[in-house]
């Protein structure tokens, strides 16, 4: 890491919207980038010169103390929060292990990592961005666990916004539908035969929002935002 750049961490950097936040990014941060493996990372530490990888196991406490503790940072101007899973059913055929899974990663996750990092934060002046979605302002048939872990993370990065306002700059992000590999999957179990990308966010939209809450000049914070598809 160099020191004439702020420096930001960013989980679920291996694919998709976290993958081009990450690539946005890399023109004015120096970078960490998270996944839960080295092997995910290789090809996006190529590509980004100078970036170093976080690697944890996102459901451990235990393991996520142990990446931080290994980054030994002082430091941190910017945490993007974009991990996160999908899944359940409807809620009378689904089971806890399914809740407590998805909850893990989209939100406990979160709470633990950003309290871990609140003083390298704290002392940089710092901000955090979390991915959200569209599901954490709306939920329905299917919907509970996904919408129940977003509604969640919201209720989380509200409370953190007044907690460190003055300190810490805390902004969410809900994007609708966007083009990534999950995506597919989704579209797929819900019996779309025809995908078509070209109708939902581009990754790269989605860092562009990330790009606006991170360049908001020192007096603002870019609280929240929606950004949705034109065709719904």
């Amino acid at each position: 890491m160099t020191n004439s750049r702020p420096t930001a961490l960013i989980t679920g950097a291996s694919r998709g919207i976290g993958r081009a936040i990450a690539i946005e990014l890399s023109t004015t941060h120096d970078l960490i980038v998270g996944a839960s493996s080295d092997d995910s990372l290789v090809d996006l530490i190529a590509e980004i010169p100078g970036s170093r990888s976080f690697v944890a196991d996102l459901t451990s406490p235990k393991d996520i103390a142990r990446a931080v503790s290994e980054l030994r940072l002082e430091r941190l101007d910017v945490l993007v929060h974009s991990a996160g899973v999908v899944g359940g059913e409807h809620v009378a055929e689904t089971p806890w292990s399914e809740y407590d899974r998805v909850f893990s990663i989209n939100v406990y996750a979160v709470a633990e990592l950003t309290r871990l990092l609140l003083p390298a934060l704290r002392e940089a002046g710092g901000q955090v961005i979390a991915i959200n979605s569209g599901s954490g302002f709306r939920s329905g048939p299917g919907s509970a666990v996904y919408s129940g872990s977003k509604f969640a993370l919201r209720a989380l990065t509200d409370a953190l916004r007044e907690e460190e306002r003055g300190k810490v700059r805390v902004s969410s992000i809900h994007p609708g539908r966007v083009d990534t590999d999950m995506q597919v999957e989704l579209q797929e179990a819900a019996g779309n035969t025809n995908y078509d990308g070209s109708i939902y966010l581009r990754p790269e939209s989605v860092a562009a929002a990330v790009r606006l809450a991170v360049d908001a000049t020192d007096e603002a914070t870019i609280e929240e935002l929606s950004i949705r598809p034109v065709k719904q």
